[in-house]
């Protein structure tokens, strides 16, 4: 609503240029000036007559204006950020909205605007006043209501410059839906690292903090850490102070960790007593040792590959002649150092992680004392990987020796090679091991992959082991090429070829051959992403994702979640691709989901969404009493009661007056006004200034013809 006003002024609406005018009245002056110089008599009226003309070509006329005065508008911020939704505040702060809304005084209006959860974290209160204010014309704000539980995020160190006391400002008034000051506890993570060594503790940083009016500075609190799969401890920290903390990690990958420190009485919320932590356990330089039996085509892939690795550290070397062998050629030109046989197949053969024999020839090259040691090194947790060709059948062949016992496949003497071309192909099992699953060149008919020309005929792998690839036999059968095994506590794979290495060269097409030995080295090195049961579990966005990924042809179809609260819910997997499977569930509840299937066990925590506005949960003045009082406004809680809330008053103040107080808001009356109506009307007619001007030209006349 609009309400009117008048006012009257004089203006001029010229009939010529203002140059013209300027004209005239010089030649009038100078005209005036000569008569009057020379005594014409009559000259004053000539030139009272020139101004009457001059006045009318100027013309003057008076304008009566109808303004109106603009509505004030109040500008109402609401807090709809993440901690406005703990105990009543929203439904306070919704309710005193109302009540503002419905007692807003005459020919006032008011412009909401919420301030919503920030991509950027926290609580954007000013942000939210800046866009609002660029909608209220100037001179038309009143004032700013900010209803907020007062955990604000982009104070400002100048307030805008539309807010205060001078003219043409607006005060800030600040409503806080609570009873008064209140109480929080919280655990901030200090310091945690990403990574940390298989075998070696995790070193983290904690603190516990209580916020609010009068803290308790000698008090202590029990602080839990909970890492998944793993028992429970507790300890007393005190409060305020940094505390240190070592967690064991025992496996590769992710160990999640949960802290929680025990709730104080009377706080907002326990919500931001506890934390999770996620730490990769990674291995320290995996130690691989490749022996090489003579010199071959393959030998430069795998040092290519192995050396690109940057978790690797290899140790490779070629034997050319057994260590029983003696002659006269000068060791000099057969090695540039003597090959340590004690020393890398006994005194530290259990420092390697894993042990490649590419194309060994015969078991004469090491005694049967050291390939003992090798079965046992594989059997205490190692990783054996054998390329065999033709050097592997015929009399003393290594299957012959202590570490035919380890070996999951056999050649027969007899018949055992076989010459032609071939295409090695996966296997039903190879199509869902991880090994092999996806390789590049897989398609759903076969394999796009290039030719071999050579492979050992093996007899039928021992049980329990897994072949995953597969050749042609003369027969027009499938003979076994790659096959994995596990033995005790460590893995065999054994490739039944020596000719991996054409794919390298890209004969016939090439093939995945550097995935495939990466993959094959890591699965040996028990890499867990490479495991043939996998259970993996993450949590995004409030949605639990659990993936089973298994080798077997009749996997487990439904899991159980264990919830932080100690909910357990079945939840049914559907496979995707071959071998894995997925389900998802909703999990908003904080914590850590434990996930298992009956033998395997995953767990999952969710990332805090918006960890700076869940850092103090307080309803507190502290942030924002002092800019209120820097824009002349007040502060006011609103109690603890939706239904009825301490809403005050609003008040119109002068521009000089207090803008608040005990129960009341002061509001400024705006100063914009909008011209509603105009009329103009002249103060010299034509049909008075013409008249008036011939007038005095017939009197200057009359008196000049009176003296002669």
């Amino acid at each position: 609503m609009i309400s009117p006003l008048a006012r009257t002024s004089v203006q001029f609406a010229l009939l010529l240029p203002v140059w013209a005018l300027a004209l005239l009245g010089v030649l009038t002056a100078l005209a005036l000036g000569a008569a009057l110089w020379r005594r014409t008599p009559g000259a004053i009226l000539r030139a009272a007559a020139a101004c009457v003309i001059l006045l009318w070509a100027s013309g003057p006329q008076m304008l009566a204006e109808t303004v109106g005065k603009l509505p004030q508008t109040v500008l109402l911020l609401t807090d709809r950020t993440a901690s406005m939704s703990l105990r009543q505040r929203a439904a306070i702060a919704d309710a005193t909205a109302a009540s503002l809304a419905a007692e807003l005084p005459p020919d006032t209006r008011l412009r909401r605007v919420d301030i919503p959860a920030s991509p950027t974290g926290g609580t954007r209160l000013f942000a939210a006043l800046e866009s609002g204010l660029a909608d209220i014309p100037a001179g038309q704000l009143a004032g700013v209501v900010a209803l907020t539980d007062g955990q604000v995020h982009d104070a400002p160190a100048q307030l805008p410059a539309r807010l205060g006391a001078g003219a043409g400002q607006a005060p800030l008034s600040v409503l806080i839906p609570a009873a008064g000051e209140e109480h929080d506890r919280r655990l901030r993570i200090l310091e945690a690292p990403p990574y940390a060594i298989v075998g070696k503790v995790a070193t983290i940083r904690v603190q516990i903090d209580d916020l609010g009016p009068d803290p308790d500075r000698g008090a202590t609190a029990e602080l839990r850490v909970h890492r998944a799969g793993g028992p429970d401890t507790a300890r007393s920290v005190a409060v305020g102070e940094p505390q240190t903390l070592e967690v064991p990690i025992d496996h590769a990958g992710p160990t999640l960790i949960e802290l929680e420190a025990a709730p104080l009485p009377g706080e907002v919320s326990d919500v931001n007593n506890r934390a999770t932590l996620r730490i990769n356990g990674v291995r320290d330089k995996l130690r691989v040792l490749l022996i090489s039996g003579a010199p071959n085509q393959g030998e430069r892939v795998w040092r290519r590959l192995l050396k690109a690795d940057p978790s690797v550290e290899l140790v490779h070397f070629t034997i050319l002649r057994p260590p029983d062998k003696d002659d006269l050629t000068p060791l000099s030109e057969l090695a540039l150092i003597q090959f340590p046989v004690r020393t890398l197949f006994q005194d530290k053969i259990d420092q390697f992680d894993l042990i490649i024999l590419d194309q060994f020839d015969d078991s004469t090259r090491l005694p049967d004392a050291y390939l003992a040691n090798i079965a046992d090194f594989v059997r205490q947790g190692g990783g054996l990987l054998m390329t065999a060709g033709p050097e592997f059948i015929g009399p003393g062949s290594l299957q012959d020796t202590p570490l035919g016992d380890i070996l999951p496949v056999h050649v027969p003497v007899d018949g055992g090679l076989h010459e032609q071309r071939l295409v090695p192909e996966l296997t039903e099992l190879g199509r869902r091991h991880p090994v092999t699953a996806d390789l590049p060149g897989v398609t759903p008919s076969g394999t796009d992959w290039g030719p071999w020309y050579r492979e050992l005929l093996g007899q039928t792998p021992r049980e329990g082991s897994e072949t995953l690839m597969s050749g042609p036999t003369p027969e027009g059968g499938r003979t076994p090429l790659l096959v994995l095994d596990h033995v005790e506590q460590g893995r065999v794979a054994m490739l039944l070829s020596d000719q991996i290495w054409l794919w390298s060269r890209g004969e016939g097409g090439g093939g995945p051959q550097a995935e495939l030995l990466r993959r094959l080295s890591h699965w040996l090195m028990k890499e867990p992403q490479l495991d043939e049961e996998q259970l993996d579990a993450a949590i995004t966005d409030g949605t639990l994702t659990v993936t089973r990924r298994s080798a077997a042809s009749s996997p487990v179809e439904t899991v159980r979640v264990h919830h932080p609260d100690g909910t357990v819910t079945p939840l049914p997997l559907a496979a995707t691709t071959p071998g894995t499977a997925t389900a998802t569930l909703p999990a908003a509840a904080p914590g850590i989901w434990e996930i298992e299937d009956g033998t395997r066990h995953a767990w999952a925590a969710a990332a805090e969404s918006d960890a700076l506005e869940l850092s103090d949960l307080r309803a507190t003045a502290e942030r924002l009493a002092p800019l209120a009082r820097g824009a002349a406004g007040s502060l006011h809680f609103l109690g603890s009661d939706p239904a009825h809330p301490a809403v005050p008053a609003l008040r119109v103040v002068g521009p000089g007056d207090a803008a608040g107080g005990p129960g009341w808001i002061g509001l400024r009356p705006g100063n914009a006004t909008a011209l509603t109506g105009a009329r103009a009307t002249a103060l010299l007619p034509a049909w008075v200034a013409l008249p008036l001007a011939l007038l005095l030209l017939m009197c200057g006349w009359w008196r000049e013809a009176r003296r002669s």
